[in-house]
């Protein structure tokens, strides 16, 4: 985790300087029986780091109803009960492919070090209580992102609605760290006299209200709905990964899918101004000030992900894998050609 905020940390200094790159995220979608099949791609070049990456996933979506919220859940439906995410990484100086890696621990590893970066730039310094609001795969890089820049917090609350994941995720990180972890039984109970709340779920609803939104806290969620329009109207600074709201969407004709449609998921995009809003960048280069006071209300929201986040970890992976002698080495010749593309 440390290597992978000091790693976003210099490319987003280089991508407000104009070195870095990276493009909008674009999904593509269309009918497969009763769910949906979506193609999602996103590119960013880390000349840090000599490479530039593709990420893509090939997934099979559905958006179930659990209690009253919806929620965005992937279905493993590649052969042996498989996820399909591949990332692609080329280097900047010939052109040639490095490596291709599975991206389901390095997007999560990437989340958790963005959420890390606002949490040091946004949260109070002498934070000791913090909550995760979700149980799930995302959940564990928030925690240990949340104790890379905040090693001081000393109580960590856990709130999902599935009680079986919560004493699965208490115990498993409890074992693994000095700080107490004790499961809660809802938001409310979780967010009393927290000064730092993140929100980790797959929910396409508000799972964080204006009433839970003490003074002086800072919330960070890991996409738009998670946080409520109402909080971050009344936050006193709402900080955004680069602003860019959404994802670029093309889809079948007819084809509604509900974070796509309605008053839901990505549609709090369009009620918000989230590109007026200071962006992660902005703080780390210095453009704009973090926190100022203790009482401050603060918000992160990760808007979007971004294809640069992808070439700098996965490039930090390849360095770690050629040094550990990890990996297959394929013949660069199976993936470049002698004709004029």
């Amino acid at each position: 985790m440390g290597q992978c905020i000091d790693a976003l940390t210099s490319a987003y200094l280089d991508f407000s300087s104009g070195a870095a790159v990276t493009r909008r995220r674009s999904d593509t979608l269309v009918p497969s029986g009763e769910s949906v099949y979506g193609l999602k791609t996103m590119d960013g070049i880390a000349p840090g780091l000599g490479v530039g990456a593709v990420r893509i996933n090939s997934d099979i979506v559905t958006w179930p109803k659990v209690g009253s919220s919806y929620r965005r859940v992937k279905v493993p439906a590649a052969p042996g009960s498989r996820y399909t995410g591949l990332i692609l990484v080329f280097s900047t100086e010939t052109g040639e492919p490095l490596a291709i890696m599975p991206d389901g621990v390095i997007q999560r590893m990437r989340v958790g070090a963005t959420s890390a970066l606002g949490t040091d730039y946004l949260a109070k310094k002498e934070a000791t209580t913090a909550t995760i609001i979700g149980s799930g795969w995302q959940a564990g890089t928030q925690l240990t992102g949340l104790l890379a820049v905040r090693p001081e917090i000393d109580t960590i609350r856990v709130f999902s609605p599935n009680r079986r994941n919560v004493k699965a995720f208490c115990a498993e990180w409890g074992g693994k760290l000095s700080q107490e972890l004790c499961s809660v039984g809802s938001v409310a109970e979780a967010a009393n006299g927290a000064d730092i709340v993140l929100c980790a779920t797959s929910s396409i609803d508000p799972v964080f209200e204006p009433k839970h939104f003490e003074k002086g806290m800072h919330v960070g969620s890991i996409k738009p709905p998670e946080i409520s329009r109402s909080c971050l109207d009344l936050a006193d600074k709402v900080c955004v990964h680069l602003g860019q709201g959404k994802p670029a969407l093309i889809q079948a004709d007819n084809l509604a899918v509900p974070d796509h449609s309605g008053d839901r998921g990505w549609q709090i995009s369009d009620a918000f101004d989230f590109s007026s809003c200071t962006t992660l960048p902005d703080l780390i280069s210095g453009v704009t000030n973090g926190r100022t006071n203790a009482d401050e209300r603060t918000c992160f929201v990760n808007d979007l992900g971004l294809g640069l986040q992808f070439a700098v970890v996965a490039g930090v992976t390849l360095q770690l894998a050629e040094s550990a002698g990890i990996g297959r080495v394929l013949p660069t010749e199976l993936f470049t050609q002698i004709e004029h593309p």
